[in-house]
């Protein structure tokens, strides 16, 4: 497991025939951003020298949600390059963040688009794991 205000979730092998990596952000410091991006390239280049099929989520939510804001993206155009040139990677953002964020704030913040949105930060997290989220 990685923790730095991350962590790291690598689940076998799959049916399916999928390799899945899923790291949780909770944390807004664009510095543990950094680290968990430079392990997703890492471990995607690694992967597909080897030609294992992958899906590769990052996760955030609580203050890690702030890493996918477009007004207060520190690092928006890593997102976007990661996006571009690792196909098997997904930004997901917790849709429970963001409707708290709504509550607080008076509107949704503006998400990147290299996001997808997903209900729960934790219910994406077991489908990287292989585990039943229902």
């Amino acid at each position: 497991m990685l923790t730095l205000a991350a962590t790291l979730s690598l689940a076998e092998q799959s049916e399916d025939g999928l390799k899945r990596l899923g790291i949780q952000v909770s944390d807004g410091e664009p510095a543990t951003f950094t680290k968990v991006v430079n392990v997703v390239a890492n471990f995607a280049r690694g992967m597909s020298a080897k030609g294992d099929m992958l899906e590769i989520g990052i996760v955030a939510f609580n203050a890690g949600i702030n890493l996918l804001r477009t007004d207060n993206l520190p690092v928006n155009d890593r997102v976007k390059s990661m996006s571009e040139s690792i196909p098997d990677l997904t930004f997901n953002a917790c849709a429970n963040t963001i409707a708290g964020i709504a509550r607080k704030e008076g509107s949704a913040p503006p998400i990147s688009k290299y996001a997808w949105v997903v209900p729960g930060g934790v219910g994406r997290l077991m489908v990287l794991d292989d585990l039943d989220a229902t």
